[in-house]
């Protein structure tokens, strides 16, 4: 679909959260008559923000009125399984998501990011490299800025930074990315797949659905599943793929030896430097650090520009973010780890004597890849929130200690008692905040409050 062909269009918006708010607003600016349906009651100001942009609205459940559309957009944080989307299909309409509605506008190179792990820390540090080139760049999409607020302003020279969650891409018909990276799959999200793996695998692989021509799918080639999925793809199509490797030498793409980042993107080989230069640490790290350079490289950065900024890069909040050393133990929020695989990194980069706190609301999670880790570098477990029971019963007998705290306030508590000098206290959840907190972010900030008030 293009711009002219929004004109007229009756669309309605699923989800009246940024993503939704953004789409709306979009669509209205090019001639849609706009209908927004929000499960829960309406924030402060939202139906006089609504108004003043003339869309119109119901709040509290989705009624009849929101299938009187000629499409609809749906934000990531509805189910594709709600009543409404399903009758929508049932109907033949169509429905799509905000980044796909946002790529319609857009007339920059998008570069788009999407793995289990990594994907934040991975689209800020390309943000970053970037703007360190003097670009005119938007950082945006599942990072917590929608796409949609930022293409009527774009201007073609510039360059769009996406990070893309599956729900992202559940709803892309022509989504499009010059360069999609594609950083790993494991089990996340299954609530929302029907507990399927494969399903939720298949929706990751749609970043690269719609690449043609010229553009590049960066891969993880030490990700079996990624990897053979991509061979497979290329057998079926015309798909140009760069992987990187820190397991073997590849002949294009990019890898480590001897400690050093190699890039082979064309017939060329070049040294770009040596890993103990990079800002961010650890093995997780040297994978995002390898993405980033060979995506970087692919949009015609300079050498020079992408080893300052991965030397001078300082990371993401809430992801391995150190608060604080007191009394000779360090505080670590990684609260942004929501899933098992980002706890098995997180856990993976520390040699110090752990204190773990981890749970919240599980997304299906199956802790036996912790299980050695947790066993090796966790001598006390703090376990958080409705999972509390399974991560207590699944890794308490790992530890020496065990405790079950009902609140963050607990959680430090325990902590402070518990850890000694030279230790880390790590808040590595494994599990969505929603049940305690309003986001990972708010986990994160609560955490860090209480961390400083020691």
């Amino acid at each position: 679909m293009t711009p002219t062909d929004i004109q007229g269009k009756n669309v309605t918006v699923i989800g009246g959260a940024r993503s939704g708010l953004a789409a709306a607003k979009l669509l209205k600016r090019h001639g849609a008559s706009v209908f927004l349906t929000e499960q829960k009651a309406a924030t402060e100001g939202m139906t006089a923000e609504l108004d003043a942009a003339g869309i119109g609205y119901e709040f509290g459940g989705h009624t009849i009125r929101a299938l009187e559309a000629d499409f609809l957009v749906v934000s990531p944080g509805v189910p594709s399984t709600v009543n409404i989307i399903v009758q929508a299909e049932r109907q033949k309409l169509p429905v799509y998501s905000e980044i796909e509605v946002a790529s319609w506008f857009c007339h920059a190179p998008i570069v788009a990011i999407t793995g289990s792990n990594g994907k934040t820390t991975t689209t800020s540090l390309l943000g970053h490299l970037f703007r360190q080139s003097g670009r005119e760049t938007v950082v945006a999409g599942n990072i917590g800025y929608p796409f949609a607020d930022y293409v009527d302003e774009l201007s073609d020279d510039a360059v769009v930074v996406l990070e893309v969650s599956s729900f992202q891409l559940d709803h892309i018909a022509t989504f499009r990315p010059t360069v999609s990276v594609l950083l790993n799959i494991t089990p996340d999200h299954l609530d929302r797949y029907n507990y399927d793996f494969n399903e939720y695998a298949q929706s990751k692989f749609r970043i690269f659905k719609n690449q043609r021509g010229d553009d590049v799918l960066v891969y993880n080639h030490d990700d079996d599943l990624v990897r053979d999925y991509v061979r497979w793809a290329q057998t079926r199509r015309d798909l140009q793929a760069l992987g990187f490797s820190l397991n073997e030498e590849l002949e294009t793409g990019a890898f480590v030896r001897d400690g050093a980042l190699v890039l082979r993107l064309t017939q060329d080989e070049e040294v770009l430097m040596q890993a103990e230069q990079l800002a961010l640490r650890g093995r997780h790290n040297l994978y995002n650090s390898l993405a980033a350079a060979v995506a970087a490289r692919i949009m015609e950065i300079s050498s020079d520009v992408v080893r300052e900024s991965l030397t001078s890069f300082q990371g993401v909040p809430h992801r391995l973010e150190l608060v604080r050393t007191h009394h000779g133990v360090r505080y670590i929020n990684d609260s942004k780890a929501t899933n098992v695989n980002a706890v098995w990194y997180a856990l993976e980069s520390f040699n110090e004597p752990l204190v773990l706190i981890a749970g919240g609301r599980d997304k299906g999670n199956d802790y036996a890849s912790l299980k050695p880790l947790v066993e090796e570098k966790v001598h006390t477990l703090i376990a958080l929130g409705e999972s509390a029971d399974k991560v207590l019963r699944e890794l308490g007998p790992l530890t020496k200690q065990q405790f079950h705290a009902d609140t963050m306030e607990d959680a430090i508590r325990f902590a402070h008692l518990f850890a000694e000098p030279g230790d880390a206290v790590l808040l590595s959840p494994a599990c969505s905040s929603f049940d305690m907190f309003k986001n990972y972010e708010d986990r994160g900030d609560v955490f860090r409050r209480l961390v400083m008030s020691l």
